[in-house]
């Protein structure tokens, strides 16, 4: 699962920089540059023994089911954060193991 967590934290960076550069229409510099420069490092993982905690800096981006004894989701889907300490359980937002789409200010919401 530590692949797919890295592929997930590129996945969440190459969303930051597609919106710091506009979709590429502007150079990366300034704050911007700043921050893509140390974005592994604002990124924390947090495993516990049913889900890991992704956190962009000070907030919660959200949580990736960690059991395989969920009655509800699956290992490795990705949800929505509730608050600081618990997902959002309506539904998973993609699982890590298969295709996704995500924003770098969390899951993307449903539609």
């Amino acid at each position: 699962m530590q692949k797919e967590l890295e592929t997930l934290k590129q996945a969440i960076k190459t969303d930051y920089i597609k919106f710091a550069t506009r979709g590429g229409k502007r150079p990366l510099e300034g704050y911007f540059a700043d921050q893509v420069a140390k974005f592994d490092d604002l990124i924390t993982i947090k495993e516990g023994n049913k889900y890991i905690k992704i956190i962009k800096e000070n907030s919660v981006w959200g949580f990736i089911v960690n059991t395989d004894n969920d009655k509800k989701f699956k290992r490795g889907d990705i949800l929505k954060a509730a608050g600081w300490n618990a997902p959002a359980r309506n539904a998973a937002r993609g699982n890590i193991f298969e295709n996704y789409s995500v924003a770098w200010t969390g899951p993307h919401y449903l539609v």
